[in-house]
């Protein structure tokens, strides 16, 4: 079996997505808890924090469908980006003022938590990794099952570009050049 950066993108924008998901749809449900979560961080002015509350989980749910349909993929990616770069900011926060509250990521409602001080440092890998994953994303937003693949057509630069690309991986640059 071939190794595919195409595959790569594909299994980024199934976890990415599907941890987007799982986290809208868990929260949705319990508005007042999504809320309850947003300010237990005490980041934000207390005018905001019922916008955001009730926000989160329907932009999380978009996001995610978005990313597993693979509907404008590298826009959807870099809000997926600048959104766990601000989950991270705040969980590293709360540890740095020794708040002991759940993270909220899905649907904990940032209830007080005994190990919470424990838990900060897997909840920022987490989110670390999944933004990793979609800086991959902003970078190859292509990548099979995607609905760009018909939405946005690649224009035939891009595409020769590509399978020239892929080429010199394989065969090495003297087959693409026509060298022996």
């Amino acid at each position: 079996m071939r190794w595919s950066w195409a595959g790569v993108g594909l299994l980024a924008r199934l976890v990415v997505g599907g941890v987007w998901l799982v986290a809208g749809v868990v929260k949705l449900p319990d508005p007042a808890g999504s809320v309850r979560s947003v300010r237990a961080y005490r980041l934000l002015p207390e005018s905001v924090v019922p916008v955001v509350g009730h926000g989160l989980p329907v932009l999380e749910i978009l996001v995610g469908l978005c990313l597993v349909l693979g509907v404008f993929v590298r826009a959807f990616a870099v809000l997926s980006a600048v959104m766990l770069a601000a989950f991270v900011t705040g969980i590293a926060s709360a540890w740095a003022r020794g708040l002991q509250i759940e993270c909220g990521c899905f649907g904990s409602h940032g209830n007080a938590a005994a190990n919470a001080q424990a838990a900060y440092p897997w909840d920022i890998a987490r989110d670390v990794g999944l933004l990793l994953l979609s800086a991959w994303l902003v970078w190859r937003p292509r990548s099979p099952w995607a609905a760009d693949n018909v939405l946005l057509p690649q224009r035939p630069a891009e595409a020769t570009y590509d399978r020239t690309h892929e080429e010199t991986r394989e065969h090495g640059e003297e087959a693409v050049n026509g060298h022996p």
